[in-house]
Order: C-alpha cells, then sequence, then structure tokens
C-alpha cells in the first residue's frame, strides 16, 4: 500500500485521485491545490467513497519550498503533477478575435500557463533528493524536453499518446470482436490527438501517429483513426484519465510490469512506446524504430503546437506560423520565451490579461 503526493486538483487531479483511491493500490493520498478550490470538500468525497485516507494541504500550487518541506516530510512512493495556471481547455467554445489569434498560434505559446508549477515541483524534487517518479500532465511533449536542458525533466509525461494508443485498441477491439488486443505500440506527439479523438487522418499520411501491432511490430496506421469520432472538449478528460490510470498504478512499488506508450519519458520530445518496471521507465520501441528517427518525427510534428526549437540554454523559438498569427494582436507573445521565472509569469499575466 502507497502514498502519493499528488498536486493540483482541478479536473483531471480530481479524476486521477478517484481512480487511485479505488484501485486498492494507495493507502493515503495526499492531494495539494490553492485555498477555494474546494480542496477539502474534494477530499472528503474520495473519503466517503473509498477505503483511503486522504489529506488536504492547502498551498500556493508555484511554492517550491512547500514543495520541499512535503517532500521531506512525507518520501511519497509516487508524485503525480497536474498543477498549472490556466487550463488548456479555457479557449473552448471562445470565437472573439483574441482567443482565434492566440489558439491558431498553438499550444505552445500557453507554455507561461503550464511552466511555473511543474518547474516549482522539479527544483524541489531536486533540491530534496528525491527518487522516486515523478509523473507530470503540464504539455509533457514540449515541458520536458524543455526542463531536460537543466536537469529537471519528470520520469513519464501523461495523456497525449497514452491516449491515442487507447483510441487505437478501441478501433482494434471493433475490427476484431471479442478478442482480446495484441501489444500496441504508438510513436506519436500531443498535437495528434486533436484529429485522432476526431476520426479525422492528416492529408499526408506520413504526418499521423504510427502504431506497431503485436510483437513482430506490423504497422497499422489507420488504427489511430478507426474510432468513432469525439468533438473538442472536456470529455477528453474521461480518456485521458482512462489512458493514464495504469501508467500511475504501474509507477507503484509492487506493481506488474506494464507496457504503454506514454509522453516525454525522460524529457523526449513526443511519445513513445514505454515499458514500466518497478516504477522505472525504459523504452519499448519496436526492433526496427530507430530512436532518434522517432524523436525527430514527434520534434516535427511539434511544429504543428507552435514550436520551432529549443535551445540548450531552454530558450523556446515560436514558428513563423505562430508569430503570424499573433500579428496583429500581440506580437510580443511570439518572441523567444526564456527559461527565466519572471519573463515566464510575465508573460502567463499578459495571455491572462488578453484573454480577460
Amino acid at each position: 500500500m502507497s502514498q502519493v503526493l499528488l498536486i493540483g486538483v482541478g479536473d483531471m487531479g480530481e479524476r486521477f485521485a478517484a481512480g487511485l483511491a479505488a484501485s486498492g493500490r494507495v493507502r493515503e493520498l495526499v492531494l495539494v491545490d490553492v485555498a477555494g478550490s474546494g480542496l477539502r470538500e474534494k477530499a472528503a468525497t474520495l473519503v466517503s467513497c473509498y477505503d483511503v485516507t486522504v489529506r488536504a494541504v492547502e498551498t500556493e500550487p508555484r511554492d517550491q519550498y512547500s514543495f520541499e518541506r512535503l517532500l521531506r516530510d512525507l518520501r511519497p512512493d509516487l508524485v503525480v503533477q497536474a498543477a498549472s495556471l490556466q487550463s488548456p481547455w479555457a479557449l473552448v467554445g471562445r470565437s472573439d478575435a483574441v482567443a482565434r489569434a492566440i489558439g491558431g498560434a498553438g499550444l505552445a505559446l500557453r507554455l507561461p500557463f503550464q511552466l511555473p508549477c511543474l518547474v516549482a515541483v522539479m527544483r524541489a524534487v531536486r533540491e530534496q533528493g528525491y527518487t522516486g517518479p515523478v509523473a507530470n500532465l503540464s504539455l509533457p511533449d514540449i515541458t520536458h524536453p524543455l526542463l531536460a536542458r537543466h536537469g529537471l525533466a519528470p520520469t513519464v509525461g501523461l495523456g497525449n499518446v497514452s491516449m491515442l494508443l487507447l483510441r487505437a485498441r478501441s478501433a482494434w477491439r471493433q475490427q476484431h470482436p471479442g478478442q482480446t488486443p495484441p501489444l500496441i505500440r504508438v510513436v506519436g506527439q500531443h498535437h495528434h490527438v486533436y484529429g485522432v479523438m476526431q476520426s479525422t487522418p492528416p492529408a499526408d499520411p506520413n504526418d499521423g501517429p504510427r502504431v506497431y501491432v503485436g510483437d513482430d511490430a506490423v504497422r497499422a496506421d489507420d488504427l489511430a483513426y478507426g474510432g468513432l469520432p469525439i468533438a473538442p472538449g472536456l470529455r477528453y478528460n474521461h480518456v485521458t484519465a482512462a489512458a493514464t490510470l495504469p501508467v500511475l498504478e504501474a509507477l507503484l512499488p509492487g506493481s506488474e510490469p506494464l507496457r504503454w506508450s506514454t509522453p516525454a519519458p525522460h524529457g523526449l520530445p513526443g511519445g513513445y512506446p514505454v515499458r514500466i518496471t518497478s516504477g522505472a521507465v525504459a523504452l519499448d520501441l519496436p526492433p526496427n524504430v530507430d530512436a532518434d528517427e522517432a524523436a525527430a518525427f514527434c520534434e516535427r510534428i511539434g511544429r504543428a503546437d507552435g514550436i520551432d526549437r529549443i535551445d540548450d540554454d531552454g530558450t523556446v523559438h515560436f514558428t513563423d506560423e505562430a508569430r503570424a498569427a499573433l500579428a496583429d494582436v500581440a506580437p510580443d507573445l511570439a518572441e523567444p520565451l526564456p527559461f527565466d521565472d519572471v519573463e515566464i509569469l510575465r508573460r502567463a499575466r499578459r495571455l491572462g490579461d488578453l484573454l480577460g
């Protein structure tokens, strides 16, 4: 029975907490979020539903020193980071010019909302010498390779390519009623999620995720787009949770090994097949797949999220398309983003002011 520290208990964090509480594998959940977030009510609900101890800790989600104290006092078996300054779904349903421009620039432009909480957690992990697994939900395909430049990459990311895996498995089951799906491995990137969830393949098949079926890794990329379509929105969080909980459980002590596909293991860009054993994560690429070529593919697809490149010092450069999308609204937001706390928070405030 394990102890899990879960930081950020919004819609996704609460789903993770409920899944872990229901698993029978967790002795205690320590939930961290800001005051006024309904955290104590969420903890009370979990205790009412499941045989688990739940502790609620209200603190600023960018407070590195609070996280250091928690890590030092608890030494949890697993840290789950699900906090951000704004949900990636904040623009859904908006059609105003500012929202269209920011949305059209790609999700990478909103890195200032995703980085501060994650950076605080990972700095606390480093300062306290915490060696357990850290799983992160905040745009891992981009944040992990950025943080890897500073030795701060989490163990593994959550969502994204794991969702593509579930969609491919679902399509395989539709084609093979009553049969158990074989091993399916996926190489893909965050940007693939929208097309895959809506069952809309790209014009160029080479731009879709790569799907490998069975131990002999037969390519079956069409499986990614073979499921029933789901319009963008919070409903995707159901699939995210279902795709994530096997990973979280596999990271707990004493778990059975898991072969899955996850985002950004050990700071890699995009998502890859992995094998999780005793909390350790290792690549599980098919024998005929080159790791460097797979990473280059994910970086290429990542341009659609607005990322041109990340320098060795962590400076993020945005694509020409991202700059063009913001030219008439806020061209300064598409300037290179340095790995600097003050500038990252300044841009988060600027984005927040623009979006209202």
